[in-house]
């Protein structure tokens, strides 16, 4: 249910909520929030509710550190883990200056703004994620430990699989917020799982990102476990993925796809430092497959973009190099203006790449690009891109470039 500011205040009151959490995502996709009581609503609706930015990683220093979180009534949600005496709800904001000015280093409204241009153009973008995450013991002081949670393969079943339980709990609880799982499983890594969701708007999509985080680490922890989303927490097994499934319709009719699929290949090196973020990002692109090539195919999990065997509205690309450390907000942003840049363009898709790059020889794999080795490359790449420049605020990508 959408709601509006009225109806919050409204089922504020009738159900006893006593906190709203007020959420905000940092430029590196970390979820915030300051907690307000009932009586501050029409504040919060009316003006903001101010925070000091100073305190925040890249959001600025100390000078005109003032800013206000501005509530989406459209988002609010009960948080099901909550008790049921004094209520818990959770609403997204928008953030501003304290003159009105949007602040530019609010992700969130960088991807209303990519969306709105996709909108005013014709077409409509939709994203759903696969999220991989490892389950690790705590140590008797609780804190994480590498030890897996358990030593089961892909796909096992219980007893080896000793996630199963943890994935129910948090499907149930994501349902409870509105959010559709659509599956579930053990991965390939010992204490490795894997959610996937169904599609959604670019907004809703990475909104429900930034939820999907927050309910695992709760679920975790209420077992007496830690998740991990890094994206190569044990070196000697599997990453982390975040695969990024893409679709667009356009309000012509006419087929976006192979020019998106081409917009993205053409400028997926210069966005890879918002898709891969960290220095461990590196050390799992290129292994167990997570692609190291700019390149795509049919079904073919080795590649960068795989084309699924799908028809109708479940025809879609895979984006299979992202992980889970990206801002999603801003990796969602990216893409569509890539994909537009490929449809403006009318890029023309290559040729599709049906080798298995993990055995294929170096005279094979000669032509095609490759994705940035590390982190300084990635910086680089982005830092003298004309595509990022565009379509991202300085500040947000000196904050990148720096770390």
């Amino acid at each position: 249910m959408k709601y509006t500011p009225e109806e919050v205040m409204q089922f504020v009151a009738q159900e006893g909520v006593q906190f709203i959490r007020l959420a905000f995502c940092d430029i590196y996709g970390r979820q915030r929030n300051v907690a307000v009581m009932p009586s501050e609503l029409p504040r919060a609706f009316a003006f903001g509710i101010a925070i000091d930015a100073s305190a925040i990683d890249g959001f600025g220093g100390e000078v005109r550190s003032d800013l206000l979180l501005h509530p989406d009534a459209s988002t609010l949600v009960q948080l099901p883990w909550r008790p049921e005496q004094g209520k818990v709800v959770r609403m997204f904001c928008d953030i501003s200056y304290p003159d009105g000015r949007p602040f530019e280093r609010d992700t969130r409204s960088i991807l209303k703004q990519a969306v709105s241009r996709a909108a005013q153009e014709g077409y409509a973008f939709s994203f759903g994620a696969e999220m991989e995450f490892y389950l690790f013991r705590l140590d008797e002081h609780g804190d994480p430990t590498q030890i897996p949670y358990d030593r089961a393969g892909y796909m096992d079943i219980a007893p080896e699989d000793k996630g199963e339980n943890i994935r129910r709990e948090i499907c149930i609880l994501l349902e409870q917020m509105g959010i559709q799982p659509e599956s579930s499983h053990h991965e390939s890594g010992p204490g490795q799982n894997e959610i996937d969701f169904r599609y959604s708007d670019p907004l809703t999509a990475a909104d429900d990102a930034l939820t999907f985080h927050a309910v695992v680490r709760t679920v975790a922890a209420r077992n007496g476990l830690h998740a991990d989303f890094s994206p190569k927490p044990l070196p000697d097994w599997d990453g982390n993925g975040m695969h990024i499934n893409i679709s667009a319709k356009s309000s012509s009719g006419r087929d976006p796809m192979p020019w998106l699929i081409a917009g993205v290949l053409d400028k997926i090196r210069d966005m890879t430092l918002f898709l891969n973020p960290c220095e461990q990002s590196y050390r799992r692109l290129g292994r167990d497959k997570a692609p190291r090539y700019v390149s795509w195919s049919h079904e073919n999990r080795s590649q960068l973009i795989r084309i699924p065997a799908a028809v109708g509205e479940y025809r879609r690309a895979e984006l299979r190099s992202p992980d889970p450390m990206a801002n999603p907000y801003l990796a969602y942003a990216l893409l569509i203006h890539a994909g537009l840049e490929g449809i403006h363009r009318q890029l023309e898709l290559p040729a599709a790449l049906e080798y298995n790059n993990y055995t294929a020889s170096a005279q094979t794999l000669a032509g095609y690009a490759k994705l940035p080795g590390t982190l300084h490359e990635a910086q680089t790449l982005a830092s003298e891109s004309d595509f990022i420049r565009a379509h991202l605020p300085q500040p947000v990508l000196s904050a990148f470039c720096r770390r």
